[in-house]
């Protein structure tokens, strides 16, 4: 286990910062930028957490290390010299998506079938869970974009789809099993 007793390393103060593997790189980097949202929508989850309780908190907090595996995935570039590794480098495995298929399966048998568009709300869990698919969803394009640049684990990129598609639905049981879902009404306002 590393210990941190220093919070500040100077490290960064030239605008890079270290990869998994110890290369630096820019913070802006694609790879910084897609670990850094992965870490983003982590924040948000322990905002989203304040209002889970029972089941639906002891969900939130596997995705919440998922996502720390997430970001350990996406900071280690180069998985082809993974053997080499001095130690092995954690990455995202697909029984970890095949965990969330079946968690939005079991939520979406609760939940009558969509007839209309909803709208980000209704209870306060939900309308955080839906910032969470949001900011899922950058992270997946985000995600993507650096795999046209260099190569990544597509375990990845499947987790973070599905995780979207488990924010919405979980999005809908909060709000009363949909029953309190808020319907768009396309051009409702346009009189």
């Amino acid at each position: 286990m590393v210990v941190l007793n220093k919070i500040y390393t100077k490290t960064g103060d030239a605008g890079e910062t270290a990869l998994g593997n110890g290369a630096r790189v820019a913070k802006h980097a694609m790879r910084v930028t897609a670990y850094g949202t992965a870490d983003e929508l982590n924040s948000f989850l322990g905002v989203a957490r304040l209002a889970a309780t029972g089941d639906v908190d002891a969900a939130l907090g596997r995705i919440q290390n998922d996502l720390f595996d997430l970001g350990a995935d996406l900071c280690r570039p180069d998985m082809e010299k993974d053997a080499e590794a001095e130690y092995q480098p954690l990455r995202m495995v697909d029984a970890q998506v095949e965990r969330l298929e079946s968690e939005i399966d079991a939520m979406n048998a609760e939940l009558e079938p969509l007839r209309s568009f909803i709208l980000p709300g209704g209870s306060a869990l939900s309308a955080h869970l839906h910032v969470c698919r949001t900011v899922a969803r950058r992270a997946e394009r985000l995600a993507v974009e650096l795999a046209t640049m260099e190569a990544i684990n597509p375990a990845a990129v499947k987790y973070l789809n599905r995780l979207s598609d488990w924010f919405f639905v979980a999005a809908r049981i909060a709000n009363n099993g949909g029953k309190d879902d808020v319907l768009w009404v396309p051009g409702a306002n346009r009189n």
